[in-house]
């Protein structure tokens, strides 16, 4: 089939899509398809490589989008069952879209796939609205060669570190009134460090050594010890979280791209263990309470994955969608049960999602041009701290009051 007669096609079912749109509020649909262009840029380059049109695909997820919305409410249940429901719906409704891709030579599961992807990503962001109460960036200098990590041991004290240009670990932090210049703590890292406080000025931070095993430096409220080697193979930068007094627990990819585990019981350090999965990126682990952990890590679909340990087990690997992330996430807890999650978006930009204890949100953007993972931390209430590595190579840094 000529690829003209298939815009003609699109051309003569535009009546019924318009009707669609037509039905909703402009500034919505717009606003949805803002995100969907963001998140999904990749699957323009997709089918235009199946010579699809830019303008075609605009306007099919244009659809989809304006379908979600004219009629998610006729349907109930989970996530996923409303996304099924949903996505049976429009290709009912809207057959001509399937021949359309399909005339091109788009494989039939990548059509489907597709389309379930975006009405999951538009249900997940209705009602959402712009980041509010987020500070504007700032530029808090050094020249990192890795993603940063941030710890808090106290409320308004806030302790970063990254790898510097001699791939030693450097260190900054903020003391309630003011920036401290950078230190150099020495060591030679071959990864970004992971930091953690279990307790009132203490801290423990990690980093990948030069013999690719997991290596400790901590704070005891006096002094900072020296490097400590802990073994393992290491193929990714470390992460910790730590859900009481004088226990860690540290995560890293290992040499199979699983998830390994490691940690402090408080007497002695365990062995390591294989928590599966395939992960593209570091992980991010955090604690909301006691016997509680998080992990988050970018996976083989390049979407936000969560694992969590409730205290007596580990549970299995869930795919949180949501679109596209372009590096590994970041992650802090403002209160029980309640989860923030960062990652970096397509355009450079940091994104930022919620579990808030029942749901999760869609990803919202912060702004910035990143250049590394970034570092989360909570210091208190509603107070959220975001590190990053920016253009200039500097630690840039944005808050939420």
């Amino acid at each position: 089939m000529a690829t003209g007669y298939h815009e003609n096609l699109y051309e003569s079912s535009s009546d019924s899509f318009e009707e669609a749109m037509m039905r909703q509020r402009p500034q919505d649909i717009n606003r949805i398809m803002a995100l969907v262009n963001r998140q999904f840029e990749n699957y323009y380059i997709e089918l235009q490589s199946y010579g699809v049109p830019r303008i075609v695909t605009s306007n099919i997820f244009r659809s989809i989008v304006a379908y979600v919305l004219e009629n998610e409410n006729k349907y109930t249940g989970n996530l996923d069952q409303r996304t099924n429901a949903l996505f049976n719906a429009y290709l009912r409704d809207n057959v001509i879209v399937f021949i359309i891709l399909r005339g091109y030579g788009v494989p039939s599961n990548r059509i489907n796939q597709m389309i379930r992807t975006i009405i999951r990503f538009v249900l997940e962001n209705i009602g959402e609205q712009p980041a509010a109460g987020w500070s504007e960036w700032e530029d808090l200098g050094g020249v990192l060669t890795s993603a940063p990590a941030v710890a808090s041991w106290q409320p308004n004290r806030l302790d970063v570190f990254g790898r510097g240009q001699n791939n030693a670990l450097w260190h900054k932090w903020w003391d309630g009134s003011r920036w401290s210049e950078w230190e150099d703590l020495g060591g030679i890292l071959t990864s970004a460090p992971g930091a953690v406080s279990w307790g009132r000025n203490r801290i423990d931070v990690f980093g990948r050594g030069q013999n690719n095993a997991l290596w400790h430096k901590w704070w005891d409220g006096s002094r900072w010890s020296e490097w400590e080697d802990l073994g393992g193979v290491l193929t990714s930068a470390p992460a910790a979280a730590s859900w009481a007094p004088n226990r860690l627990d540290v995560f890293a990819r290992g040499q199979n791209n699983a998830l390994w585990h490691k940690w402090w019981d408080g007497s002695r350090w365990s062995e390591w263990e294989d928590l599966g999965g395939v992960l593209t990126s570091a992980p991010a682990a955090v604690s909301w309470g006691p016997n509680r952990i998080d992990v988050f890590v970018r996976g083989q679909n390049n979407s936000l994955w969560h694992k969590w340990w409730d205290g007596s087990r580990w549970s299995e690997w869930e795919d949180l969608g949501g679109g596209v992330i372009t590096s590994g996430p970041g992650a802090a807890s403002t209160a029980s049960n309640r989860l923030e999650v960062f990652a970096r978006g397509a355009n450079n930009q940091l994104l930022f999602r919620t579990w808030n204890g029942i749901t999760w949100s869609g990803w919202r953007s912060l702004g910035g041009e990143i250049t590394s993972e970034p570092a989360a931390v909570s210091w208190g209430g509603n107070r959220l701290d975001v590190f990053a590595r920016g253009l200039n190579n500097h630690l840039w840094h944005i808050w939420r009051l």
